[in-house]
């Protein structure tokens, strides 16, 4: 339970990063408004269970979700359908083999939605994590067609899931298990 009088706090874009307010004082899930994308805050942000979610031309803003879904490895239940699924065609899985491909497809415009929380400063921030092997990829392919994946940031024995895409019914699914 978070105090309902918190309120989140402000960030300056330079200067030395320091740690994130702790997340459990919080009002609601948002933690913080501004800064800047560097990889050390968010290096920072992620060792303390907040990460950046926002719209192009909006301020930057900090999460840590109260409850937070968690996946734990060797207690994911996969149903019938999706081993069946994994079972039917010829799939190929890879890891970091294609990560600017799997950034683009899961920033891509999706049905139903008017844009994409994944802006041209986020990209290049997870690009640069991705080159400092601090994110990863997981791909999917059907034959040479980048079927589905998924891209996060590993830290301390975690891996944080931040989007992950479809071409093909049950490629992303399958990413995930």
């Amino acid at each position: 339970m978070r105090p309902d009088d918190a309120r989140p706090v402000l960030l300056r874009r330079s200067g030395p990063v320091l740690p994130f307010a702790d997340p459990a004082r919080a009002a609601g899930n948002l933690v913080a408004v501004g800064g800047d994308l560097r990889q050390e805050r968010l290096l920072q942000a992620y060792s303390q269970g907040i990460f950046p979610w926002f719209g192009e031309g909006d301020p930057i803003l900090w999460w840590s979700p109260d409850p937070r879904g968690v996946l734990f490895p060797g207690r994911i239940h996969v149903s019938r359908s999706l081993r069946k699924a994994g079972r039917s065609a010829v799939w190929r899985f890879s890891v970091d083999e294609a990560f600017p491909a799997v950034l683009d497809a899961c920033a891509a415009p999706r049905a139903g939605q008017g844009g994409t929380w994944i802006t041209a400063d986020m990209r290049r921030a997870y690009l640069g994590l991705f080159h400092a092997g601090h994110a990863h990829s997981l791909e999917v392919w059907s034959g040479d067609v980048l079927a589905g994946g998924l891209y996060g940031v590993a830290m301390g024995g975690l891996f944080f899931g931040e989007s992950m895409f479809s071409r093909v019914p049950d490629a992303s699914k399958l990413a995930l298990v």
